[in-house]
C-alpha cells in the first residue's frame, strides 16, 4: 500500500488519558507508523486537567512518523466546558487549521466529547469514527442511568442533571445527525455497541472492528520475580508491590477502573463466600475507598493499585482467570484480550459487549448471577485441564482476531474500500 497521511482526533491520548480507548489510539497510530504511514494526533490536554490538575509522570515514546499535538487553551477548563455546551472546538483553533490544511488521506475521529462534533465537518479525505463509548447516543457516555443501572429507557435530561453535568441543549437540535453526515463509516468494537447505535437511530454505515493488543512482553527469567516488583504504572500511578506470600495462594484477577458500572462490589461480595482463593484487584478510581471499606474484613481481597504492562503480564499468566463483573453496558474489554494473550481464561457477566470475546473464542465462561459466578470459579480452580483448554482457545482467538496483524489488515482494507468510493 502507498504510504498514507492519517490524523487521529481525540479528547484523550497518552499520557493524558484515563482508559483503554486512548491506549488503543496510541497502539494503532504506532502500528501504522511502523508500516510506513505518517500519523498526526490531535488531543485536548485541557480535558485531562479537568479531573487531574497535575502533569502525568510517564512519557510515551513516539515513532518518528507520529507527531502529537496536545492542544491547550490559555483559558484552561473554559475551553472544554464551552465545547461540552456547544459541540464546537472552542478556543482550539488548531483543530480546524490542522484538519483543513493537513492534506490528510484519512481523518479518524475517536472520543469527541470535548473536541466537539462540529469538527467532524473539518477537512477532507476518508473520515472514520470509532465508537469507543456511547457518547453519540448518550450524553453521559456510558448508558449507565442515574449512576445505578444500565440504561434501556432513556431519560437523558434527568440523568444528566442527576449526574451533575450541564445539559447539552444542542443534542435536541439535530446537530449530531448533520455532523455525522460528514463521516464515511463508523467502526464499532463490538456487535452489541453497533446495534445500540442502530437502535438509537444512527444511520451511518457501521462496521464491527474489535480492538487489538500487541504481543505480550516475554516472561522474566526464573527467580527474578517478574511483574510484582514496583515499577511506574502506565497511567502514572504505581500501586504497591504485591507480597510474594499473597501470590503463593491461588488467585483470580480483576483489572480495570474502580467505578460503579464495573460491578467490582458484586465481585467482592462473591468472594465473601469463596475463601479458597484470593481476589487481586488491579486499578484505581473514584470507588476505591468504598470498595476498600466493603472488603475490610476479607483477607482474601487484595487491592494492588495500578500496574504497568510488564507487571500485568505476570499477574495474568498466574491467575486462575480474569473476572469481569461489569453491571453496565461495556463496549468491549481490552483486558479480556490481554488475558487471552497470556493464555489465561476469563469469566464475564452476560451483559453488553464483553461476552463477545468469549463467544468468538470459547476462551472463558459466562455468568448472570453470583451463584453462576461462584460455580465458574470453582470449575476452573478445580480443573487445571479445563483452565488450560479455555486458555488455549482464548489464545487462538487472540492470534486470529485481536492481535496487531489481523487488526491492521482489516483496518487498512476498510480504508481502501472507502478511498475507492
Amino acid at each position: 500500500m502507498t504510504p498514507l497521511r492519517f490524523c487521529m482526533v481525540t479528547t484523550f491520548y497518552p499520557p493524558y488519558h484515563f482508559g483503554g480507548d486512548a491506549m488503543y489510539i496510541y497502539r494503532l497510530s504506532h502500528a501504522l507508523a511502523r508500516r510506513g504511514h505518517t500519523v498526526d494526533v490531535l488531543h485536548d490536554r485541557d480535558a485531562y486537567h479537568l479531573a487531574r490538575p497535575g502533569e502525568p509522570a510517564p512519557r510515551f515514546a513516539d515513532h518518528p512518523n507520529v507527531r502529537v499535538t496536545a492542544m491547550k487553551s490559555p483559558l484552561g477548563a473554559l475551553s472544554p466546558l464551552l465545547t461540552q455546551q456547544t459541540a464546537r472546538p472552542f478556543l482550539k483553533p488548531d483543530v480546524r487549521r490542522r484538519l483543513e490544511g493537513g492534506g490528510y488521506d484519512v481523518i479518524h475521529f475517536h472520543n469527541m466529547s470535548l473536541i466537539g462534533s462540529t469538527a467532524l465537518g473539518f477537512g477532507g479525505g476518508v473520515k472514520l469514527y470509532t465508537t469507543h463509548e456511547h457518547w453519540l447516543v448518550c450524553p453521559m457516555h456510558v448508558l449507565w442511568k442515574f449512576d445505578r443501572e444500565p440504561c434501556d429507557r432513556p431519560q437523558c435530561l434527568a440523568c444528566t442533571i442527576r449526574g451533575r453535568r450541564p445539559p447539552q441543549l444542542w443534542r435536541y437540535t439535530g446537530r449530531l445527525v448533520r455532523d455525522l453526515a460528514h463521516v464515511n463509516r463508523l467502526l464499532s468494537p463490538s456487535r452489541f455497541t453497533r446495534q445500540r447505535h442502530i437502535d438509537a437511530g444512527v444511520e451511518r454505515p457501521i462496521t464491527v472492528l474489535p480492538y487489538f493488543v500487541p504481543a505480550p512482553p516475554a516472561p522474566a527469567p526464573a527467580g527474578q520475580g517478574g511483574a510484582v516488583s514496583p515499577k511506574p504504572a502506565s497511567a502514572g500511578e504505581g500501586g504497591p508491590p504485591i507480597a510474594a506470600s499473597q501470590l503463593d495462594r491461588p488467585y483470580f484477577l480483576y483489572v480495570g477502573r474502580l467505578v460503579k458500572l464495573k460491578g467490582v462490589d458484586t465481585l467482592i461480595r462473591a468472594f465473601g463466600r469463596y475463601p479458597g482463593a484470593d481476589l487481586i484487584i488491579v486499578g484505581d478510581g473514584e470507588e476505591r475507598d468504598a470498595l476498600v471499606r466493603l472488603a475490610a474484613a476479607m483477607p482474601n481481597v487484595v487491592f494492588a493499585g495500578a500496574k504497568d504492562q510488564a507487571q500485568l503480564a505476570s499477574l495474568y499468566r498466574n491467575a486462575i482467570a480474569l473476572v469481569m463483573p461489569s453491571t453496565g453496558y461495556e463496549v468491549f474489554g481490552i483486558v479480556l484480550i490481554e488475558a487471552f494473550a497470556q493464555k489465561t481464561p476469563v469469566i464475564v457477566r452476560r451483559l453488553g459487549g464483553m461476552p463477545e470475546a468469549v463467544e468468538d473464542s470459547g476462551g472463558g465462561l459466562l455468568f448472570s448471577n453470583e451463584d453462576e459466578l461462584l460455580d465458574a470459579m470453582r470449575r476452573l480452580q478445580d480443573s487445571p485441564a479445563l483452565r488450560q483448554d479455555l486458555g488455549e482457545r482464548g489464545h487462538r482467538g487472540y492470534l486470529e482476531h485481536w492481535s496487531e496483524g489481523p487488526h491492521l489488515e482489516r483496518y487498512l482494507s476498510i480504508v481502501e474500500e472507502e478511498r475507492g468510493r
